[in-house]
């Protein structure tokens, strides 16, 4: 538990992670789209009535399988197809009523394209890997498919770049959490409206995920390069990443169920004689916070294109 006692020197010593209590079990920060922050904060509770056709890519992964589910939940057509990373693919998926056959990269093309004419108003969501992100953006776009990015990686400038010169439709966000995206405005808003007000402190960066994620934190960096333009000085190469599961169980104190599945982010900031600390953190258990606001997402971008929203 955080102590609102003014610390002495105790920061001088390695930063911990508090025990997980009352302050645990929120998310962390993230940002969305080629379109401004407001935007993602848009009322994004669906209609009485809504309905449309919807394609996850990455239904064999756990964060595609559960946005899979979470449109079912929420009524959404689920187009029976997705894709795998691996050529030889036999198998279906089963979310909720629909069998999801899943097909090899080879076949992307092809099925996408047959796709976009059976259901004309289909919104994709990518949950694939890091290293397609770029390469299914680009198809997404050559065939006109509005797509969510949800996936984090590749070259970001070049994913834009692909949307912007195309005209099509897209929500790009490495952070499908609405309360994250909104903490990570809110600190955008203040690094705006502060610059330098935290010029001199120290910052000391923690973040734990389960040991698959394989690249740095999006929220992290997002968060960090708003503590910059508030005056901080921070080598991204100092961030400590927890990826062991007895660390997390022991020192971060990870509920030993979401070990596979948890985004924490602890943030020090602390002033050049220690007398001075803030803390900011922001702790996510379980993946449904991502999969109920990728569906959100969703449901904004389908709202759009409908608008034909310039």
């Amino acid at each position: 538990m955080l102590s609102l006692r003014p610390p002495r020197t105790t920061f001088s010593r390695p930063l911990s992670w508090p025990r997980r209590g009352r302050l645990g079990g929120a998310a962390a920060p993230h940002y969305v789209s080629a379109a401004a922050p407001a935007a993602a904060l848009e009322s994004a509770a669906p209609p009485e009535s809504v309905s449309f056709p919807i394609l996850v890519n990455g239904c064999t992964g756990k964060m595609g399988l559960s946005v899979a589910e979470a449109a079912a939940l929420r009524g959404l057509h689920l187009v029976p197809v997705s894709f795998s990373s691996r050529e030889k693919v036999e198998k279906t998926i089963q979310v909720g009523q629909t069998d999801i056959q899943i097909y090899g990269p080879s076949a992307r093309e092809d099925v996408l394209s047959s796709v976009a004419d059976e259901f004309p108003d289909v919104i994709v969501v990518d949950y694939t890997a890091p290293d397609s992100v770029n390469s299914n953006a680009e198809l997404y776009c050559k065939l006109g498919l509005p797509f969510v990015m949800g996936t984090t990686g590749g070259n970001k400038h070049l994913l834009y770049k692909s949307v912007q010169d195309s005209k099509s439709y897209a929500l790009i966000s490495p952070q499908m959490g609405k309360q994250v995206v909104a903490f990570v405005a809110a600190m955008k808003i203040m690094a705006e409206q502060f610059p330098g007000a935290f010029s001199g402190y120290h910052l000391e960066v923690l973040e734990s995920h389960q040991a698959g994620k394989l690249d740095t934190s999006g929220t992290a960096k997002d968060v960090i390069a708003c503590f910059e333009k508030l005056g901080v000085s921070y080598d991204m190469n100092r961030m400590v990443k927890i990826r062991d599961p007895e660390q997390q169980l022991e020192m971060v104190g990870v509920p030993e169920e979401h070990i596979q599945g948890h985004a924490f982010h602890l943030y020090r900031l602390t002033s050049p004689d220690d007398s001075v600390s803030f803390e900011f953190q922001h702790n996510v258990c379980g993946r449904s916070i991502y999969a109920e606001g990728t569906i959100d997402a969703a449901i904004f971008l389908h709202r759009k294109v409908q608008s034909k929203d310039s």
